[in-house]
Parts: C-alpha cells; sequence; structure tokens
C-alpha cells in the first residue's frame, strides 16, 4: 500500500505544479520564460490526466481487466461520478478566476473509460500510441471549419449551445478530450502493472526519460528544418497554445510546446508523467514518510482543486504572486493532512463517491438477479 500511495503523491506533485501554472507569472521581468513555467505548464495537467487513469484502472479494475457484471456496475457507477464532475467543472467555468479549468474534460475523459476498463495493459498501451500518432492528425483536419473556442473553461452558459460545447471539449480547448485520450489509455495500462515492483518502477522511469528526451530532440530537429524551409515562423518554438496549433500548415505538428497538443507533445509529457511516476514509485519503497504530505494533498485533489479555483477567483490572498503561490501551497497542504488524519476521502470526493457507489451496487445487484 506505501508504494500505491505514491500514485496520490504524484498527483499531489501534478496539483502543486498546476498550482504554480496558476499563480506565478510565465514570464520574468526581461520577458523570458520563468524556470516554474518551463518545468511545470503543460507536464503537470499532462500528468494528471495520465495519474487519473492509473487511479481508475486501480479504483475500479483492481489492476485487471473487468468482465461482465463487474464491468456493467463499475461502469454505472463511474458514469454517475463523471457527470458529478462534469457539472462542478461547469460551474467553475462560470467564475472568473482566470483558470482553464480542467474538470469538464475530465468528466468526458472519465467517461470514455468505462469500455476500456475491460481492456488488458497491451491493447490500452496499442490505443495510448495511436492517439498519441492519429489524434492530432484528424484534429488538424477537423478544426480546419471549426470555430475557435469562446473562453478558458467550459461553463455552464455554454450549455446553451450544446453542439459548440461538445465542439470544444472534444477538439478546440485547452484540453481536448480526443486527443487526450491518449493520456487516459496510457494511466489505464500502467495500473494494470505491478506497480509495488522496484522493476516495473525503475521501468516506467527509464522509458518516461527516454519518451520525453526523444520526443523533445525530435521536435528541435523538425521545427529547425521546418523554419528553415520557411515553412514555421522564426520562433515557432516560442509560440504558446491553448491546446491546439494553427491549421495553416502541417508542420505544426512538430513542435512539442505545451498544450500544443500535437504527436511530440503527448509524448513528451506522457515521458515526464511516467518518470514522475516511477521515481516516487522507488522512494516510497524506501523514504514513503518523506511523500506523506504530497500523498495527503494528492488523495484530494477534487477538493482542493476546486477551493483553488474558487480562491482566485474571489481574489483571497496577497497580491504578489510568490507570496499567494506560497500561501495557496501551505493551505492545501495544511487542509489535507489534517483532514484526512480525521476522514478517508476529500469532502467533494466524498460527495461523489456515495451516489457513485450506489449506483454501481444497484446496478451489479439487478445484473445478478
Amino acid at each position: 500500500m506505501e508504494r500505491l500511495a505514491s500514485v496520490d503523491a504524484a498527483r499531489g506533485v501534478a496539483l502543486v505544479a498546476m498550482m504554480a501554472v496558476h499563480v506565478l507569472p510565465g514570464t520574468d521581468a526581461d520577458g523570458a520564460v520563468t524556470i516554474t513555467d518551463t518545468i511545470a505548464r503543460g507536464r503537470a495537467s499532462a500528468a494528471f490526466a495520465v495519474l487519473a487513469g492509473v487511479a481508475l484502472s486501480l479504483a475500479y479494475a483492481r489492476g485487471a481487466p473487468l468482465r461482465s457484471v463487474a464491468w456493467v456496475g463499475a461502469g454505472a457507477g463511474l458514469t454517475v461520478r463523471c457527470v458529478l464532475i462534469g457539472v462542478l467543472g461547469l460551474i467553475l467555468g462560470e467564475l472568473d478566476s482566470g483558470v482553464a479549468v480542467i474538470l469538464t474534460y475530465y468528466a468526458v475523459l472519465f467517461i470514455l473509460a468505462v469500455p476500456l476498463l475491460a481492456l488488458r495493459a497491451p491493447a490500452l498501451t496499442a490505443i495510448a500510441a495511436a492517439f498519441c500518432l492519429l489524434a492530432p492528425v484528424v484534429s488538424q483536419l477537423l478544426r480546419t471549419s471549426m470555430a475557435p473556442k469562446r473562453g478558458p473553461s467550459p461553463a455552464v452558459s455554454d450549455l446553451a449551445e450544446p453542439g459548440r460545447l461538445a465542439a470544444e471539449v472534444a477538439l478546440t480547448g485547452y484540453y481536448p478530450v480526443f486527443v487526450w485520450t491518449t493520456y487516459l489509455c496510457l494511466g489505464l495500462a500502467v495500473g494494470r502493472l505491478r506497480l509495488t515492483s522496484d522493476r516495473v518502477a525503475a521501468g516506467l522511469a527509464g522509458v518516461g526519460a527516454v519518451l520525453a528526451v526523444g520526443s523533445a530532440l525530435i521536435s528541435q530537429w523538425l521545427v529547425g528544418r521546418g523554419v528553415g524551409s520557411g515553412l514555421l515562423p522564426s520562433n515557432a518554438d516560442e509560440v504558446s497554445f491553448s491546446g491546439t496549433v494553427p491549421t495553416d500548415t502541417w508542420w505544426w505538428l512538430a513542435v512539442d510546446s505545451p498544450h500544443s497538443g500535437t504527436p511530440l507533445d503527448l509524448a513528451h509529457t506522457s515521458g515526464t508523467a511516467l518518470l514522475l511516476l516511477g521515481v516516487l514509485l522507488l522512494v516510497a519503497g524506501h523514504a514513503s514518510r518523506l511523500l506523506l504530505p504530497l500523498t495527503r494533498v494528492g488523495s484530494m485533489t477534487l477538493t482542493l482543486y476546486s477551493a483553488h479555483v474558487v480562491a482566485l477567483a474571489q481574489g483571497y490572498g496577497p497580491d504578489d504572486p510568490e507570496q499567494l503561490y506560497v500561501l495557496h501551497v501551505a493551505v492545501t497542504v495544511a487542509v489535507a493532512m489534517a483532514w484526512r488524519s480525521w476522514h478517508a476521502r476529500g469532502p467533494l470526493e466524498q460527495l461523489v463517491s456515495w451516489p457513485s457507489r450506489a449506483t454501481s451496487r444497484v446496478v451489479s445487484g439487478q445484473r445478478i438477479g
């Protein structure tokens, strides 16, 4: 159990890193990208998605494929959970927090996980690889005739135009589900592995490092050729993206910039997510107590993430971004340590867990009877 708690610790790292992106400035006084932004942007949210897949695999499939009645019950319960998380995401999207709220996208991703719970690791890995390579290409084709997203986050008000909302969540938004299925399938596959093994942990870290470094080097080479041929602007590797790349040339798919949603971006951020998890799995085997604060934070990320968004929307805290970030992290850790000392789950985690578990039991019982 100590090793598996490191999955929560990795989610804790991802949450703290996402907070850094939300609060700290992305550039310094000279206009250069800050170190925290360089490290966290794109990688934190991707790690969160991969780790969500791992957690789903462990929670609903116990590390193995589900069959028949168990699959139907788990799928029904997970669907209810997704609806509740999606509604929460839409509500948070109405707030003026400046955050591209990820929960609605996650909810749809989790619904896609329902049929995938019956698959084994090789099939899930193959699907992840296929989506990594092909989904950005298909997205590029489909988006040529689609309107861009209207705001940073899907919100309740967007329900008035369900077609546009669906297109944003699937393809044009900040965390496009069609492309991000790569992370979901990868996480589900990892959750099938024996995560208590040092060999598996080292393998995850090694594969992750190779993916991260290799994709960055390939992107650097390809972008250089695109710039040299005049098919990409000279600052192509410095352009900021918000989930997708322009559709005016296929060469944009060569970049690996944060939130570009290209094959090399997906490969790089998948690699960093695997590296993070692998390292923490190894640490957990020898110094698990050091991970306790992160484990507590990662075990109630729905509550803490939502509170973080609300606090930003309400303007709580000092104006200085560094002080504000320290405050958010300190409060996050303190709340997690205190709450988890007395409760098994965070308050929002419990709120979505009750109807989800009840639905799963009822559906399974009906199928058995």
